[in-house]
């Protein structure tokens, strides 16, 4: 078999168009029958020359899809990319008079083929017509041949551009969504606390003013600030590090209690913040007692304890008033002695 000097650019130059059995497409199906019916013939072809094949991408009084590309006209064609190849009488041909598509079926003896040329000129097939019966071409004919095998050229292009505009588009698609989940992972950064993975005081805020809107048109809500008790004392003699496990720890317990009924947020330092919305006064005392003891109850080596200041929802109320009130809660509940808690 006797293979173009530049097979290795032509097989990747055919690759590279995703053609290879791929669906039919009515345009190229219009084109081999225009073919044909211009030049007479019962059968016609797009044939594409793989390494060991050749496959059709449409065909017109052809029954299989493909052929080995021994056999193959169309495997001649691509030899010379310049110039069409007529084969008047394949019996009288050196080249095709044993070939088994002449001697059994379909028993071609004509064959005129278009080479198909890629971007680059590498031939990677042919629009070919055939006849089962010795004929001719007029030259209006060849040249119908000829137009109508740039036409598929053309639509080859055409599915390279789409090819490469839908490659980009899913890039640009993929780099987009990249981008919005790094803007979601920053703002969630913006948001969280790194030491204690709760919501920070910017998130906090933004929480206490949602929650202030939504019982001032109706229902209950109250508002905790906890802080740790004699918390730079800890730092002081057993180390930054020791004092971060303890604040690790309570945001453990405060998150752990209330995390799914309230909003709870590292406000700062040593200071935690805890919403509780449809719970009234008596009831957030109580749950507040519960966390004191909670934290109270950290095995952690060093004696933790922590002082609360609560307060709840009144009419007219904005998230500075609530927090104002809470931490002069919290204040009084640190001058009286602190391990406590204290209602606004």
């Amino acid at each position: 078999m006797i293979v173009p000097a530049d097979e290795t650019a032509r097989l990747a130059a055919l690759h590279q168009t995703g053609l290879l059995d791929s669906d039919p497409e009515r345009a190229y199906d219009d084109l081999v029958a225009i073919a044909t019916g211009i030049c007479g013939t019962p059968m016609g072809a797009i044939s594409l020359i793989d390494a060991e094949r050749q496959w059709f991408k449409a065909r017109v009084g052809i029954d299989d899809t493909e052929t080995s590309r021994q056999s193959a006209f169309c495997a001649h064609t691509i030899l010379a990319p310049e110039d069409l190849l007529i084969v008047p009488d394949a019996t009288l041909d050196a080249r095709f008079r044993d070939n088994e598509l002449v001697v059994g079926g379909p028993g071609i003896r004509f064959y005129a083929g278009a080479p198909l040329r890629a971007r680059g000129g590498e031939a990677i097939g042919s629009l070919c017509v055939i006849d089962s019966q010795p004929r001719t071409l007029e030259p209006f004919q060849l040249d119908a041949l000829r137009s109508l095998s740039r036409q598929v050229g053309a639509l080859i292009e055409l599915r390279l551009a789409y090819r490469a505009l839908r490659h980009q588009m899913d890039e640009r698609t993929w780099y987009e969504q990249q981008l919005i989940a790094q803007n979601e992972q920053l703002a969630e950064q913006t948001r969280t606390d790194a030491l204690t993975s709760l919501p920070n005081r910017r998130a906090f805020d933004a929480a206490l003013a949602k929650a202030v809107d939504q019982a001032e048109r109706g229902g209950p809500l109250s508002l905790a600030m906890i802080d740790v008790d004699h918390f730079k004392i800890v730092n002081d003699l057993h180390g930054h590090p020791r004092g971060d496990e303890i604040l690790v720890a309570v945001a453990q317990v405060i998150h752990g209690q209330r995390g799914r009924q309230g909003f709870c947020a590292r406000y700062g330092g040593e200071e935690f913040a805890l919403l509780m919305p449809d719970i009234g006064d008596d009831t957030a005392e109580y749950q507040c007692e519960f966390l004191r003891e909670g934290i109270q109850a950290i095995a952690t080596g060093i004696p933790v304890t922590a002082s609360i200041g609560l307060t709840s929802f009144r009419s007219g109320d904005t998230g500075a008033s609530m927090l104002a009130r809470a931490d002069q809660a919290l204040y009084e509940a640190k001058r009286s002695g602190r391990n406590r808690v204290v209602r606004a």
